[in-house]
């Protein structure tokens, strides 16, 4: 899709680079930075193993060890900062590849709950009580990825060795705060170079992209390609087409007109807002994840780390659309 030169030349002034560029990296590097810090500052200090407690059966249950507990916890808080943990552990060699990717597809839960009470706040004041249906199942979804992880790590990791926070650290020892602080400031500029030199190119690469009209491209296609969904109503691909092309937002605007007009019933909103956000998973997963991701992991790493994660976040929520779906036939 070609770009018009005004359009362009638009796009690439000063004033519009600040504000569709300049300003969402800068805001995007330092939240990952500040999320780098925590979990410097948490592993410095010692104090992970306090949050692995709190996560301590589910993680020994998944045969995980003390660490990804820890990152689950502090996932409910930040899951920069427990990306950031979990990046630090696995170049330290205390998490395999395979138990990275378990672990991170783990947080699934924390990491949604993060963004419930946003969502919420966003589908209630448009959707009303079918909004409490929207989130509920896609809370659901993310319940049972976690769930689907715990079975899986049980089957796929041997039982960490006993007592590993003991041997990790003494309880007994005091916290020396100078030292911690000065070792996690210097853990943090070693890693700070890498997370702006790997974030910063890829978020310029998605914006180029976007500006000069290829996920359109893609969103276009997908919308062409959607005769399968024809258990849904007509009305409805208006809203999964505006979830593909444009944010929750706007297929909030166009469902709850659809809603309030009697056009689609609540049942029909929600399974045309389910089928979107399935269908944007792709579109989602390379403009937001693989920027913030490839901050803390190799590339190659990262992209893995996505594809796993999207793909079961994809299925699950597909797994609750088609349980939805046919507990109302």
């Amino acid at each position: 899709m070609p770009v018009s030169p005004s359009a362009a030349e638009n796009a690439f002034s000063l004033a519009a680079l600040w504000h569709a560029l300049g300003w969402p990296l800068l805001r995007l590097l330092l939240g990952m930075a500040a999320g780098l810090l925590i979990a410097n500052v948490l592993e410095a200090l010692r104090w992970t193993r306090h949050l692995a407690r709190l996560a301590a059966p589910l993680a020994r249950l998944a045969h995980l060890r003390e660490v990804a507990g820890a990152g689950f916890s502090l996932a409910f808080v930040s899951p920069a900062a427990a990306n950031g943990l979990l990046s630090d552990s696995h170049n330290m060699g205390e998490l395999s590849d395979r138990e990275l990717m378990l672990a991170n597809l783990f947080n699934s839960l924390p990491a949604y709950m993060v963004h419930t009470p946003t969502i919420f706040l966003l589908t209630w004041p448009v959707l009303g009580t079918p909004a409490i249906i929207y989130v509920g199942l896609t809370l659901l979804a993310a319940v049972g990825r976690t769930a689907f992880t715990v079975v899986l790590a049980r089957r796929l990791l041997p039982p960490p060795p006993p007592g590993c926070a003991a041997c990790k650290a003494d309880n007994n020892e005091k916290t020396d705060w100078a030292a911690a602080m000065h070792k996690a400031w210097k853990r943090f500029t070693r890693r700070l170079p890498k997370l702006v030199y790997f974030t910063a190119p890829i978020y310029v690469l998605m914006y180029l992209l976007q500006q000069f009209g290829y996920f359109a491209l893609a969103e276009q296609w997908l919308s062409q390609h959607m005769a399968w969904l024809s258990f849904l109503k007509p009305q409805a691909m208006g809203i999964i087409v505006l979830h593909l092309a444009a944010e929750l937002g706007a297929a909030l605007g166009a469902a709850g007109s659809v809603l309030q007009t009697g056009g689609l019933s609540a049942r029909d909103v929600v399974l045309a807002l389910m089928v979107g956000n399935i269908l944007s998973t792709p579109m989602r997963a390379i403009r937001h994840q693989l920027p913030s991701y490839s901050g803390f992991f190799r590339p190659a790493l990262a992209l893995r780390l996505i594809l796993a994660n999207q793909g079961l976040r994809a299925a699950s929520m597909a797994a609750v659309t088609a349980l939805y779906y046919y507990a109302g036939a």
